[in-house]
């Protein structure tokens, strides 16, 4: 892949991306938010690879990956208003099938695309195949913690916006505000189980499904990004102040720390 390329991409993806723009602000900035998303999780994707010393023809993989994951995002909620896939489409799937169509790829040699492919296409998925291999594995895996790290900084800033001021707060909530949390999702995430999204009835378990992603991260370096930006305690800082999720945060905590000591993954 000549160097170049990353330039043409990222010109590629803004001028597609903005055709989704319109009169109506509501969608704007929804679109707006997965731009920037876009560019953040760039940048995070690329940390990761420097910290797990991937050389440049594989850093610029992994940069076009993060650049795509999320191109799907833009007709989906164009269309259906949502960025929840089990109520509209699924926008991995349809990110490579834009990306298809549009030959975007075709400057790549046949295998960097293949892995490109691979990895947009699982990004969202609960769990990877067994049969990823090789360096489809190991992009899908980057692409999938680089996005958690900038998701957890998304939600908990729509969650302040919405904590601030409740009745201004300009986006539809999917889950109602209440009090409470299910047990269901409290155990689950307490024995170290990822949550199905079917599971969830309030915003606090959408915030427990949040911490649960510890267990799906796959690199150290992903766990200790996510403790610099201090995102699980401010994660937890929105929960109830009950004392089994005291007990919970601190087992979390302590198996994020243990994985961080031992650079498991």
């Amino acid at each position: 892949m000549e160097s170049y390329s990353l330039d043409n991409f990222r010109r590629w993806f803004d001028t597609y991306t903005s055709r989704f723009f319109g009169e109506d602000e509501c969608v704007n900035e929804h679109l707006r938010m997965k731009q920037e998303h876009t560019q953040r999780t760039c940048q995070e994707i690329l940390v990761l690879a420097g910290q797990l010393a991937l050389d440049d023809p594989q850093k610029q993989i992994a940069e076009i990956v993060a650049l795509f994951h999320d191109v799907g995002r833009f007709p989906q909620f164009a269309e259906y208003r949502t960025f929840n896939d089990a109520r509209s489409i699924d926008h991995s799937h349809l990110a490579v099938e834009i990306l298809r169509q549009e030959g975007v790829l075709n400057v790549l040699r046949r295998e960097d695309r293949q892995c490109v492919e691979a990895a947009v296409e699982h990004h969202g998925r609960k769990a990877l195949p067994a049969n990823l291999s090789g360096p489809a594995l190991l992009f899908a895996k980057l692409i999938r913690d680089a996005d958690k790290i900038d998701i957890f900084r998304v939600i908990l800033k729509l969650y302040r916006r919405y904590r601030a001021d409740p009745a201004g707060f300009p986006w539809k909530l999917e889950l109602p505000d209440e009090p409470r949390y299910s047990p269901e999702v409290f155990h689950a995430v307490l024995n170290g189980k990822l949550i199905e999204h079917t599971m969830m009835q309030t915003l606090n378990d959408m915030m427990l499904c949040k911490l649960s992603w510890v267990y799906d991260v796959n690199f150290a370096v992903t766990l200790a990004r996510l403790r610099e930006e201090g995102f699980l305690e401010q994660t937890l800082s929105f929960l109830p102040a009950t004392p089994e999720i005291g007990r919970l945060g601190e087992k979390i905590l302590a198996y994020v720390e243990t994985r961080i000591h031992q650079g498991v993954g």
